[in-house]
């Protein structure tokens, strides 16, 4: 097969999984009910190199009904419980800690209950900042305890993500889902891990 051929083949199987996204986004809605899958457009670069601004995402929206979550999912939430956050819009974060659990960032490193942060791997694939003195949750001196319904959630950008360490903790009834797949541009196109 020569390259432009393999090129078509995988442009038409990204136009059909987005084709598919949205067609069972409008049957589900056309009978009323929730969305099982929802897409989603990155604005910023919080979630770099994993999500970059304007990558296209599919959410599973009914995951968590089915899973517990896990430490280093990539979620999706809204913010109409967190101050500090704009109420009407939705953020992309990584779950970092869970209820009654102290975290604190040494740089470049999480801790969790006085531990190093080492599994799942991709905490030790990025490099946190806890060196912001204006940022009073989890940053490094600061060791914060996650309250019972809620999670402490990170940007894979840590430099440049407006995350837990600003703005606290996100209410478990506020996560809608979790991130599935990149499946725009194509060159980026995989499961999002």
């Amino acid at each position: 097969m020569n390259i432009k051929r393999i090129l078509l083949i995988f442009l038409i199987v990204v136009a059909l999984v987005a084709v598919f996204a949205v067609l069972i986004k409008k049957e589900i809605n056309d009978i009323k009910t929730d969305p099982i899958f929802e897409n989603y457009k990155i604005p910023a670069n919080s979630m770099a190199p994993t999500i970059q601004k304007g990558d296209r995402i599919i959410a599973n929206l009914n995951y968590y009904q089915s899973f517990s979550p896990k430490r280093g999912d990539i979620v999706i939430f809204h913010a109409r419980n967190i101050k500090k956050l704009p109420s009407k819009k939705h953020f992309i974060k990584r779950i970092v800690a869970f209820p009654g659990e102290t975290v604190e960032i040494k740089d470049p490193h999480i801790y969790i209950n006085n531990k190093k942060l080492t599994e799942p791997k991709i905490f030790l694939d990025h490099k946190y900042t806890g060196k912001i003195p204006e940022w009073n949750y989890g940053t490094t001196g600061k060791p914060v305890r996650v309250p019972e319904g809620h999670y402490f959630v990170l940007g894979d950008n840590s430099f440049n993500s407006n995350d837990s360490r600003h703005w606290g903790f996100v209410p478990m009834e506020s996560v809608l889902g979790r991130g599935l797949r990149i499946y725009w541009p194509p060159s980026r196109m995989g499961v999002i891990e």
